[in-house]
């Protein structure tokens, strides 16, 4: 009994006893290594950033109504276009990092050449396809707190959204859906004004951020129709900063637009949010619809196999009011006020596109100092966050 115990805890040990990392294994890490170095070396370096820009100008006043009703001019809150972006830098290294050491073999195929191609298919929390889990439900409300973090997972092209909330969330168009049950009259407002606007703020949020041809730099023509004509000189300004952008007058903070040169769409953008209706308080006649969504795009270097994803969340207010008071034209929206946050973009500005990180960029480059965001965090308001070029903790 006792040679028994004996063979039996040597054969433990030697099954225990750590493994010396393969030389493959070991030039992942000291490449990853080096790239922290460069990164890091890099810091504080000149570059052009988003640190604290100033607001565009505000779009146009809603005309005073043709009988009654205050003009916009004496309410509460003229609209605006916010924005805020975010870059993804040293992250990244740290989910490479971690991916080796979990996964090696893993993080072996995703490098370029696909060293140790084909050994691990597992994507974390979502399943062993990265598919395989059950759809999200429609969003309804705010959510109370960010989405839970799956282990980390190397993207490919194959599975874009592997490692990232987006692989539950829907795709395209359908998922920016109207609010379930008939339209209803609110504030002053009759039910069919009320649908109008949402639908009008449906389809703008397509056009603008889910048309093919405008996320590969066309011009966004459905989405500037939709906008009333009456905001003449709000829609001069869009169509100026379309054809020459300037950093204060940049596209990208209204319409999702890459450079085709630079990237390609991989699969389908995954959405998700939701459209609501509110009075606006203390004027009748007038309620605001709101869409407060978050688009998630894959893309690729022409021809490249890394993958990176870009996280863009956009909240727009329409407003329906009661013809009888304000001026509308039908078929149009009224755009009152939007919000932008851009996550996985490398802080230029004003050229008017987004420009996603990749890993081969963090060699080169400052590394922004703002503050670290999750970009999939729905609960908090995007008036919360500080116009700055920040961090984004995961894409």
């Amino acid at each position: 009994m006792w040679e028994k115990f004996f063979e039996d805890g040597e054969r433990d040990i030697r099954a225990t006893a750590p493994k010396e990392p393969s030389a493959r294994a070991r030039m992942v890490t000291e490449r990853l290594r080096a790239m922290d170095e460069a990164q890091a070396r890099s810091n504080g370096a000149g570059g052009k950033r988003r640190w604290g820009r100033s607001k565009p100008a505000a779009p146009p006043a809603r005309p005073e109504g043709w009988r009654t009703g205050p003009a916009w001019q004496e309410m509460d809150g003229r609209a605006t276009r916010r924005r805020t972006g975010w870059s993804v830098v040293g992250v990244l290294v740290a989910v490479a990092v971690a991916v080796v050491a979990v996964n090696p073999s893993g993080a072996l195929s995703w490098l370029p050449g696909g060293l140790g191609a084909g050994s691990d298919t597992s994507d974390g929390a979502e399943g062993a396809d990265g598919a395989s889990a059950a759809p999200l439900a429609p969003e309804t409300a705010r959510p109370t707190s960010a989405p839970s973090k799956a282990l980390p997972v190397m993207p490919t092209r194959e599975r874009p959204f592997a490692g990232s909330p987006a692989v539950r969330w829907e795709s395209g168009a359908e998922a920016i859906r109207l609010p379930e049950g008939k339209a209803k009259a609110v504030n002053g407002v009759s039910a069919a004004s009320v649908e109008a606007a949402l639908e009008g703020a449906r389809d703008f949020l397509i056009a603008s951020n889910l048309d093919h041809e405008v996320i590969m730099g066309a011009e966004p023509k459905k989405a500037l129709a939709l906008l009333d004509p009456l905001m003449k000189d709000y829609l001069a300004e869009l169509r100026a900063g379309l054809r020459k952008p300037t950093v204060q007058n940049d596209p990208v903070w209204m319409f999702t637009r890459f450079d085709p040169a630079e990237v390609e769409l991989v699969d389908d953008v995954r959405v998700r949010g939701r459209l609501t209706v509110e009075p606006v308080r203390g004027t009748a006649g007038r309620a605001v619809v709101k869409g407060d969504y978050t688009f998630v795009y894959a893309v690729v270097r022409p021809g490249g196999g890394e993958v990176a994803r870009v996280i863009v969340r956009r909240v727009i207010e329409a407003e329906a009011v009661d013809p009888t008071r304000f001026q509308a034209t039908d078929g149009h929206i009224w755009l009152a006020d939007s919000n932008s946050e851009i996550g996985n973009d490398d802080c230029r500005e004003g050229d008017g596109v987004i420009r996603p990180q990749f890993l081969a960029d963090l060699e080169d480059g400052p590394m922004p100092t703002g503050e670290a965001r999750d970009p999939y965090d729905r609960s908090r308001g995007l008036d919360e966050v500080a116009e700055e070029c920040g961090v984004v903790t995961r894409t």
